[in-house]
This record gives structure tokens, sequence and C-alpha cells, in this order.
């Protein structure tokens, strides 16, 4: 009888707690809970993108509607006449085509600059790696506007103000990025690597055929962190831009208030313009964004 219960027990077991689970959830206390934790979510939900919302529907609005009291969130009569006014400037569409140009080519060079730093951190043994790895480490805690006016020296000295280069070169390696892909590159087994260099591959055929084809995952975040870094910068680009033809698109709609701030609305619907290219890469990369996430936080 003692054989029988022993055998018995595991094979029920789980099927008695998840009934037990079941009907725990069914008592009015758990469906309480369950309702005020979705109650909660939506609320923060509604918190985090009633900014986003209110900018896009402003976009729509007249001056007054826009600054009305008391607060006005939808318009009395939706003009889409804002939106189409932006996108007819020539002015902005140009500002959109340069920062779109140019945080492609950033993102592609703080990819390549960046995973060939995590390479030679993760895999290379060179003089001095033991010094030099802790200092790159701790640029990540120096805040970016302490280092900002001799950034600028340096530009300046090199004679690269007012050119697209300063927009790009500058922040292109950054240690954050170097530390998340050298991570991932550590977890890559050592045998793949030994196995090329004994079919005749030296160190930079290992990166280019073993290391980036499986950097797909850690890319993906470097890449969408790095686009969205450079279409939302605004400080550097004032400093460093003054012809009106390379004005980035943060740039160019400071400019607007300040010249056109009796334009409200329009103000708004080229600000929801300039996000959408934002939004759409986080909708299409956002499982790939959250789960290297994860993965980086589980390492």
């Amino acid at each position: 009888m003692a054989v029988l219960t022993e055998t018995a027990a595991p094979t029920t077991a789980p099927a008695d707690r998840r009934t037990a689970r079941r009907r725990r959830m069914l008592q009015p206390r758990w469906m309480l809970i369950v309702a005020l934790k979705a109650l909660v979510s939506l609320a923060i939900v509604a918190l985090a993108l009633f900014p986003l919302a209110w900018m896009i529907i402003s976009g729509f609005k007249i001056r007054t509607e826009v600054v009305s009291t008391p607060f006005q969130f939808f318009p009395e009569v939706w003009r889409w006449q804002n939106y189409t006014a932006i996108l007819s400037d020539t002015a902005f569409l140009r500002t959109l085509a340069i920062t779109g140009f140019g945080a492609v080519i950033f993102t592609a060079g703080s990819i390549a600059v960046n995973s060939m730093a995590a390479y030679a951190f993760a895999r290379l043994e060179f003089a001095g790696k033991r010094y030099v790895w802790p200092l790159v480490l701790m640029t990540m805690f120096i805040p970016g506007m302490t280092i900002l006016l001799t950034s600028f020296i340096v530009v300046t000295d090199l004679h690269m103000l007012d050119t697209l280069a300063v927009l790009i070169i500058p922040g292109m390696a950054t240690a954050a990025h170097i530390f998340f892909v050298r991570q991932f590159y550590l977890n890559i087994p050592s045998s793949l690597e030994e196995a090329a260099v004994m079919d005749g591959c030296g160190r930079w055929g290992v990166y280019l055929r073993i290391f980036l084809p499986l950097s797909k995952a850690p890319f993906v975040v470097v890449g969408i962190t790095s686009f969205m870094a450079y279409w939302n910068n605004f400080v550097w680009p004032v400093m460093t831009i003054t012809s009106p033809e390379l004005f980035q698109v943060q740039q160019y709609l400071a400019a607007f208030r300040g010249e056109r701030a009796s334009e409200l609305g329009l103000l708004m619907a080229g600000s929801a313009c300039a996000a959408l290219p934002i939004i759409v890469l986080f909708l299409v990369f956002q499982r790939q964004i959250i789960a290297n996430i994860k993965m980086a936080g589980l390492k």
C-alpha cells in the first residue's frame, strides 16, 4: 500500500494543484485583486501615452484650442489642413530627409564600431586590456553634459563645425553598447572560434564569418537605440550646426516654434510627424528589443 501511494502521488498532485488554483482564482477576493491590477496597469498605460496622444490630436486643432482654458482634449472641428500643410513644407521634408540620412549612417557606424570594440574586449588579448576595460566602463557613469564643452572645443579644432560629420562621428562609440555586445560575445562557444582558426581564418575572418552572422539580436538593440539617440538629439546640433540646410528635425521644430509661435496646431502636427519614425521602429522591433533587454538583465 505504501508503494502504491508513493507512485500515484506525482501523477495526481499537479492536477490537484491546478484545480485548487482555479478555485482560488474564482473567489471574489482574488477576482477583485486581478481587477485592481488591471485597472492600475491601464492607468499607467494611459499616463504614459497621454502626452503622445495629446500631441497627435493637437495637430488637428487651431491655436486657441491647443492653449484653451479649461483644458480641451479633442478639437471642435478636426482640421487635417495642419498635417497636409506641414507635409507640403519643403524645408520640413528636407530636414526629415537629412536627419534620416544621418541617422542611418550613424546607426550603421555605431553597430560596426561598437561590435568590433566588443569583439576585441571579449576575445582578444592585448597589452593593457585589464586597465583599458575599466576605463571604458567608467565613461558610462559620466554625464554627457559634463563633457559637452570639451567635445565642442575638440570638433572646433578639427574644423568639423557645420558639417554632417560633426553629428555622426563624435557619438558613434559608446561604452554601453560595447558592454552590451561584449556580454553577448562572451557567451559564444570558443569551440566555434577555434574551429575557424584551424580552418585558416585570422582574427578578422573569425569576426566576419563567425561573430558577425550571430550578432543579429544585439545589433537590433544597438541599432534602434542609436537611431533614436541621433533622431532625438537636440543640444549637440544646436551647438554645432548653423546652416539651415543641415538643420536636424528637433532643431527645425525648435526654430519653427520661435519663428511661428502662433501656429501651434502646425507645430504639433510637425512634432507628431517627427515622432512617427521612432514609433514605427519600436512597433516593428518591439519583440526583439524586449527579448534582448530581458536577456541582458538575466546575464
